[in-house]
Formats: C-alpha cells, sequence, structure tokens
C-alpha cells in the first residue's frame, strides 16, 4: 500500500527486533516510523528521526511503547491498530484457560515422551470451564469479547470495570471490584491497557486473595502482573495454574517461571492468526498515508497535535 501510493519504504526485513543502535540509525530523516510493541519509542527516537518526522504507527492496539508525551510535544502523531484483533486475542484467551485447566501441554508432553502406558483415574486431572465463574478484569473491547463467549460454557460471569458494560449485563455478568472478583473466580482474565495505575495490579497481595483452584490468564501486558509474585504462588500451589501470552520483561522470563509445569508460556500470540496481522498492517499503512496527506488518521490516540496545530 504505501509503495503503492508513491512511498519509499525501508523495512527491517528479519524476523527478529532491531537492537537500539539500528532503530537510532533506521529511523534517521523518516516522514513516517512503523513500529513494533517491542520497539522503545522514547525521546532519542523521535530527536533521531528528526523534524520530517510526522507519524509513528504502532502495529498494536497498545502503545505503552511509545513515549506518548515527548511525541505530542514534538508534533508527532500516534496512531494503533484498536478493533481488528478483538476477535483473535480473545480466541487467544479461551486457548489459554482451556490449556491450563485441562493441563494440555503437561499432558502432550508425557505423551510424546514415551510415558504413557495407557488410561489412568488420575491421569492429569484438571479444573471444568463449564459451570465455573469467570472474572474479567477490564471490560472493554477484547475483555468483552472474552466475557460473550462464556455464555457457551454456562458460566457465571464477574467484571471488573470503571463503567457498567451493557453486552455483559445482557448475559448475566455483574460488575464488582478487583477483590470480590479475585475472590470469588475460578478462572480471572486480564485485558487491561499498561498505565501506571495499572502497573503490578495482580501482585503478592492479590494472587493470595484467589482461590487455590484458580487459574491466571494474561493477554494484556506483561507488566500488569508482578511476575516475581506469581512464580512464588505457583510454586507455592496457592493458585492452580496461569496462562501467559506477555511477560513483565518481554522476552525475558522471570527466574523460575520456565521451570513450572504449571503455566502455559506461549510467546505474545494475541493477534497471530494469518488475517488479523494482515488487517493490522493495512490500518496501520492506512493511518501513515492520512498524516503524510495532511489528512487525520482513523486511528489517532494523541489528538492534542491537531489542536495545537489549530
Amino acid at each position: 500500500m504505501l509503495r503503492e501510493n508513491g512511498l519509499t519504504v525501508e523495512a527491517n526485513a528479519r524476523d527478529r527486533n532491531l537492537g537500539r543502535d539500528e532503530l537510532l540509525a533506521g529511523v534517521q530523516g523518516r516522514d513516517a516510523l512503523l513500529t513494533m510493541l517491542n520497539d522503545t519509542i522514547d525521546d532519542e527516537v523521535l530527536a533521531a528521526a528528526g523534524p520530517l518526522c510526522r507519524i509513528v504507527a504502532n502495529y498494536a492496539v497498545g502503545f505503552n511503547n511509545v513515549d506518548l508525551a515527548a511525541a505530542t510535544r514534538r508534533g508527532v502523531l500516534v496512531t494503533n491498530t484498536p478493533g481488528v484483533l478483538t476477535e483473535t486475542t480473545a480466541d487467544l484467551a479461551w486457548a489459554l484457560m482451556m490449556a491450563v485447566a485441562r493441563r494440555i501441554p503437561e499432558a502432550q508432553a508425557f505423551v510424546r515422551g514415551g510415558n504413557w502406558s495407557g488410561w489412568g483415574p488420575m491421569q492429569f486431572l484438571g479444573h471444568d470451564l463449564h459451570g465455573a465463574t469467570l472474572a474479567v478484569i477490564g471490560a472493554g473491547r477484547i475483555g468483552t469479547a472474552v466475557g460473550l463467549r462464556s455464555t457457551g460454557f454456562r458460566m457465571r460471569l464477574l467484571y471488573v470495570d470503571q463503567h457498567n458494560n451493557l453486552e455483559l449485563d445482557r448475559i448475566g455478568g455483574r460488575r464488582v471490584d478487583l477483590e470480590a472478583a479475585l475472590r470469588q473466580a475460578d478462572f480471572v482474565s486480564l485485558h487491561l491497557p499498561l498505565v501506571p495505575e495499572t502497573h503490578h495490579l495482580i501482585g503478592r497481595r492479590e494472587l493470595e486473595m484467589m482461590k487455590p483452584t484458580a487459574c491466571l490468564i494474561n493477554t494484556a501486558r506483561g507488566p500488569v502482573i508482578d511476575e516475581a509474585a506469581l512464580v512464588e504462588a505457583l510454586r507455592a500451589r496457592r493458585i492452580a495454574g496461569a496462562g501467559l501470552d506477555v511477560y513483565e520483561n518481554e522476552p525475558a522470563l522471570t527466574p523460575g517461571l520456565a521451570e513450572l509445569d504449571n503455566v502455559v508460556c506461549i510467546p505474545h500470540l494475541g493477534s497471530a492468526t494469518e488475517a488479523t496481522r494482515g488487517r493490522m498492517a493495512v490500518m496501520a499503512a492506512a493511518n501513515i498515508l492520512a498524516a503524510l496527506n495532511g489528512r487525520e488518521p482513523p486511528n489517532l490516540v494523541n489528538r492534542e497535535v491537531l489542536q495545537a496545530r489549530g
């Protein structure tokens, strides 16, 4: 799309993160940056890009990797890719829920390792999803989609949010505070943006509120959980399990996490389907084209830039 509209495009052709020096060198003199969620776009990077840079189009719904204040101060538009990955990420949250509850990775490793000698009544006993209580923490687009899926499992639905969610209320969901959700839920699924108020929202105190049979699912952002406290809780079996798509110091794991058999760890796959990643790419390109043609990008997150321009 970008090349067809006359832009010269330089891209990282390797499926790996750019190093800091590579990033600083690569952004110099660019009119637009199309960034990944693991690219830290701070004031230093924006300064390296220089005064020609008009937009940072983040290839993700979250944009905590971009220093929004610095971009706004420099008059640089910042956009994201909301909406298109909602259903795909909700699917993955449920995949993690089922994998943790029924101990799928453990059981598969057992079979593949040649250890299975036949059916046994006590092998890999897990937890039922049907009829259980699900707590959705953060009832935005993705949290709502996760909650709506709970009807198929006849679950009791709780949600934590600043406002009532009519879609979830309509299917019998009940808005409660965080403590009530943690104490009552069999499954806790996190769907919050990473902002100062949500950093380590789930820490040692919150994990101790959860049932010993409960499972914690995170497809939001890693630092929402105090990962060291989670390792401690999982190791002591204070909660039954966890399913993680995101990590506090991504891609590094907190020591001890990878050795635990009651956690499912996958490499940030929330939006990872061919169709969804394609739609995200189109959206990011559309945001860039709008900005470079003097129009308001459809997914602008720092509207103050336009207001300052008058």
